[in-house]
């Protein structure tokens, strides 16, 4: 048996199998922390080709948690949620339709890893977190552990050099834009890093209503992290995402009326599409004209996706040139927008089930916060605040497609919600917490 060990050090084997064996020997509620360090302290630079199988350190620290769950004998889910089954389905959409758009043995072995990485960490979390106190857990320490990440980030925002070029697959000094450096740390792009600031954000500040100190101090350290790895990454993108975020922790008050807020905000949405000139989604590039970023690109992307809906809707389109008025060294659209390239790679199925996945994953949460009882008002909020960083994702995932370990905090996210389904009056799939 021959494997072809590429572009890993001595220093980043060490760390992926340090952080593979605690994982394996830690007690069951702190086995999450050796994926978090990894997302947080690791670049998918350091990686192994086994056979033409590209395995980078987040995808071999997945398969560490899949041991300690088979040796640990903590396999077996009651019953699967409706959102397990939907995330299944989705996988299943992504890898088929993918394969028969290039119908190519390489096309089906990139499904095949990236719905490795959905699926396997998904349920590893989902195995993981059994009840909402290990929800409050996780958002406790990773508030703790983001912190020296936010410090190593703002050194790379104010001198350029990021300490985890030794790693590979980061360039050594950050990247410029309007004569300031953007901070991307371990993450493929600033962006990516901003992204996980901007959805941290809200989770942090639920720890501070829980009636004990330690918790707020652990909540101001986790708001002041998340606040500065935003600020260094300098993009609009984590910074749009952020300022949503404040507005839905804002909306707290107006939990019972947000069918109407919904309603409101569709119609505003449909009267400024009317009176508009351009189409309404080019007022993503009026906000960067006052934020930065790149939102006429954006804005265009979804204009032109709209032009071309009889290109994709089947199974997704090989040819995107014609889209733009500049493409990547590809020679195909830069396509940024998640929901696109959900369109783009496996046609209007998989961009659906991807919706549906964010729009029941909404519906849980409200539906969880209305089954509580009212003494359980700081639970109430820790579900609100989860389901503000569902809309920051959701937000982000305008400007950004993730294909990083960012991918590690956007599963957890749907993990925490699946598990926190604890309306035991609702006829649906849950878990009792």
């Amino acid at each position: 048996m021959h494997t072809d060990i590429t572009n890993i050090n001595f220093l980043g084997l060490s760390f992926i199998l340090f952080m593979g064996i605690c994982l394996i020997i830690l007690p069951r509620r702190q086995a999450f922390i050796p994926i978090i360090l990894s997302a947080f302290y690791m670049t998918i630079g350091q990686q192994l080709d086994f056979f033409g199988l590209n395995f980078f350190a987040l995808r071999i620290i997945i398969l560490f948690g899949w041991i300690r769950l088979l040796v640990r004998r903590e396999l077996g889910l009651s019953k699967l949620t409706t959102m397990d089954k939907m995330i299944i389905l989705w996988a299943a959409a992504f890898i088929i339709t993918y394969t028969l758009l290039l119908q190519t043995h390489e096309a089906f072995i990139n499904r095949l890893g990236r719905t490795y990485d959905a699926l396997g960490l998904y349920f590893l979390f989902r195995h993981l977190i059994h009840n909402f106190d290990d929800i409050e857990y996780i958002i406790k320490n990773i508030a703790i552990l983001i912190l020296p990440l936010s410090l190593i980030l703002l050194f790379e925002k104010f001198t350029g050099n990021n300490i985890f070029f030794i790693f590979g697959g980061v360039p050594q000094t950050a990247w410029i834009r309007s004569e300031a450096f953007r901070a991307q740390g371990p993450f493929r792009h600033a962006i990516f890093a901003g992204t996980v600031g901007a959805s941290l954000m809200p989770l942090f500040w639920g720890l501070w209503f829980k009636n004990e100190d330690r918790y707020k101090i652990v909540s101001l350290v986790g708001l002041v992290a998340a606040t500065i790895i935003t600020y260094s990454s300098y993009s609009s993108g984590p910074a749009t995402a952020y300022i949503f975020g404040i507005i839905g922790i804002l909306m707290w008050p107006l939990r019972q009326n947000m069918r109407i807020v919904r309603w409101s905000i569709f119609l505003c949405v449909i009267i400024l599409h009317t009176i508009m000139k351009a189409p309404v989604w080019f007022l993503l590039s009026r906000l960067s004209s006052i934020i930065g970023g790149t939102g006429w690109h954006r804005a265009e992307l979804i204009d032109q996706a709209i032009n071309h809906f009889g290109d994709w809707w089947l199974i997704g389109t090989k040819y995107t040139a014609n889209w733009m008025p500049y493409t990547l060294h590809s020679g195909e659209a830069d396509i940024t927008n998640a929901y696109i390239g959900q369109a783009v790679n496996g046609g209007l199925l998989t961009m659906i089930l991807f919706i549906a996945i964010i729009v029941f994953s909404f519906r849980e949460i409200g539906l969880s916060i209305q089954a509580l009882d009212d003494r359980l008002i700081y639970r109430k909020k820790v579900l609100w605040l989860m389901g503000v960083s569902l809309f920051t994702h959701a937000v982000s995932f305008m400007a950004v497609t993730y294909f990083d370990q960012t991918i590690v905090f956007w599963y957890l996210l749907l993990a925490m919600i699946a598990t926190a389904n604890i309306a035991t009056s609702i006829k649906k799939d849950e878990v009792t917490i």
